[in-house]
């Protein structure tokens, strides 16, 4: 494994010792490897590469491999570009310590300005000194003002063939697309669990450490997918532990609670065992667990037994430990997934408020305890089922049956009314009927026309006085089209084939279709409202309220509703229909 090492006998941490040299060292980055390989190989270098990802993927390393492997002469000082740098000619060396005078990179987090990429414009110009090609890294490239960056445009687009940019950023989306259009885009992943377990134990072979393998899963799963922090930590819990990483040893190093805990804190939460949840959480929290990590894991396990529940097969992977798979299965069989959703809703919100919290065990202590509260509560579905089985009131002799609430448009059968047949044309679009019934007839070929402005107007700023056949009398809103009279007598003389009489009524606006609709619609809520099924589940949820009622045409001519009611709590969104033993 290669190694950075210093030629002085001081310590060198674990992050910068062991910093991979060439292509085969990085971790985790085969497709951008297999790419830049394929590159060299095929002499297809590109003139521009960002490198984007988290911090400690290795953005800075790549682009210093990419120098090296550009710029190798390899032993005998003759080599091209290689995906195998020889890491001992003098380009290498010089390149690897950060003195090569052809290689040079920018901290542009420091230097943001357009005065600091005018150096580099005016050294563009000029071939390399000692090197194959002159090289620029600048390193969170996302911090150069806007100016910097329209000054790096055009040298971006055209540069001399003896120039190649290498660019890293950790905020992708901040880089202009300008310039992300003109550079070879590579998006470095974050390196599994498996990896880095894999990479501590080369690092831990080398320098003769021993480690508990249940200690670096630890770590690895803290670093969150950063090997930089990984090592990092790794570095830590040596010197923690005496010169061996133990399990113990990292749990209070990270603040890390114990597994076993955790899915028993998880189990009595979703039993409804507030008493259980507190003294664990308390417990837990002496010795030495962080609030925030715990509510982290909580959130992890709440995905595990959602995920087992719906996939049971996914917890087979082998990187699942076992008892986290006894854990799963158990859970899944007992929790349904509507609780578990609320449950994740509920922890999520509770992570921004620890936030926000002043004593941060405290705040996890009150969201434990509503998320305790909330698991153990019935779910709408069974609440409206328990209602309607207890109430028994659709089975009492004499109960009053819902009333049939009939829609206006859905009164009389299309095939068999009048009022359907303006929307048939006949030749030259006129109605075969030669009349419309009423102003609701009207707006029904409006619809099937899709003259929707049209249907607003007369719905919203338009009151029928009088229609008959071939004469309408109406009052008008003051925001109405002018062209409203001339466009509808257009209408109706093309759909009848006759001109029709319009009489505008002055006068304040009298009372509208819409507000007819609406009047209805009000008045069928309160018939419902006397069915005592309805009653009852009203009564049950405090502070619902009738939303919407839905018609649906049955057969042999029979109406039926559903009706759907909005609740301020956080169960809203219940419906219910009288036919259906479901809610």
């Amino acid at each position: 494994m290669a190694q950075d090492n210093n030629s002085d006998n001081q310590y060198v941490v674990l992050a910068r010792k062991y910093r991979p040299q060439n292509f085969d060292d990085l971790v985790g980055q085969d497709a951008l490897v297999q790419t830049l390989t394929n590159a060299i190989n095929n002499n297809r270098l590109h003139h521009a590469y960002i490198l984007t990802g988290i911090r400690g993927v290795g953005k800075t390393t790549t682009a210093r491999i990419i120098a090296k492997a550009l710029n190798c002469t390899g032993l005998d000082g003759k080599g091209g570009p290689t995906v195998h740098p020889c890491g001992v000619c003098e380009n290498c060396k010089a390149i690897t310590a950060g003195r090569h005078i052809d290689v040079m990179e920018l901290d542009a987090a420091s230097r943001t300005g357009i005065d600091d990429i005018r150096e580099i414009l005016d050294g563009v110009r000029y071939k390399p000194t000692n090197a194959r090609y002159k090289i620029y890294i600048i390193d969170e490239v996302h911090m150069l003002s806007k100016s910097a960056f329209n000054a790096l445009l055009k040298t971006l687009e055209e540069p001399p063939s003896h120039v190649k940019f290498i660019f890293a950023t950790t905020e992708i989306r901040k880089v202009p697309v300008t310039i992300l259009s003109r550079c070879q885009r590579f998006d470095l992943q974050r390196i599994s669990v498996d990896e880095l377990v894999g990479l501590f134990k080369k690092i831990l072979t080398n320098e003769n450490i021993k480690a508990e393998d249940e200690a670096l899963q630890m770590i690895a799963k803290a670093a969150e997918g950063s090997a930089r922090d990984g090592e990092s930590m790794l570095d830590q819990a040596i010197s923690l532990g005496g010169g061996v990483v133990k399990v113990d040893v990292v749990k209070n190093m990270i603040g890390l609670a114990d597994r076993t805990q955790t899915f028993e804190l998880f189990e009595q939460m979703t039993s409804g065992k507030i008493d259980k949840v507190i003294s664990l959480l308390q417990e837990q929290y002496k010795n030495g667990a962080n609030p925030y990590q715990i509510l982290q894991d909580l959130v992890s396990a709440t995905h595990l037994v959602a995920k087992t529940r719906i996939i049971p097969n996914s917890i087979e992977d082998p990187s699942v430990a076992e008892e986290e798979r006894i854990f799963a299965k158990k859970m899944a069989a007992v929790v349904p997934v509507a609780v578990l959703s609320k449950m994740w809703q509920m922890m999520l919100k509770g992570l921004n408020e620890l936030q926000i919290a002043p004593v941060q065990i405290d705040a996890l202590e009150m969201i434990l305890i509503r998320i305790a509260y909330a698991a153990n509560l019935p779910t709408p579905y069974e609440i409206l089922n328990d209602v309607k089985k207890n109430s028994n009131l659709t089975a009492v002799a004499g109960a009053r049956p819902i009333p049939q609430v009939k829609a206006a448009a859905a009164e009389p059968k299309p095939a068999e009314s009048n009022a359907a047949q303006p929307q048939e044309a006949t030749e030259g679009g006129k109605q075969s009927n030669n009349f419309f019934n009423k102003p609701e007839d009207l707006i029904q070929y409006l619809e099937g026309c899709r003259q929707l402005l049209m249907v607003y107007s007369l719905k919203n700023d338009v009151a029928f006085e009088e229609f008959e056949n071939g004469s309408i009398k109406i009052t008008v809103s003051e925001k109405i089209n002018p062209d409203f009279i001339m466009n509808l007598h257009k209408i109706l003389l093309d759909a009848t084939g006759k001109n029709w009489k319009i009489e505008i009524v002055k006068g304040k606006l009298g009372r509208t279709l819409f507000q007819k609709e609406n009047a209805k619609v009000e008045e069928d809520k309160k018939s419902i409202m006397e069915y005592p099924l309805v009653k009852a589940i009203m009564a049950e949820f405090k502070g619902a309220k009738i939303e919407t009622i839905t018609r649906k045409i049955m057969e042999e001519d029979d109406d039926d509703e559903d009706v759907s009611f909005e609740h301020s709590g956080d169960d809203s969104g219940l419906i219910f229909d009288e036919d259906k033993d479901d809610a």
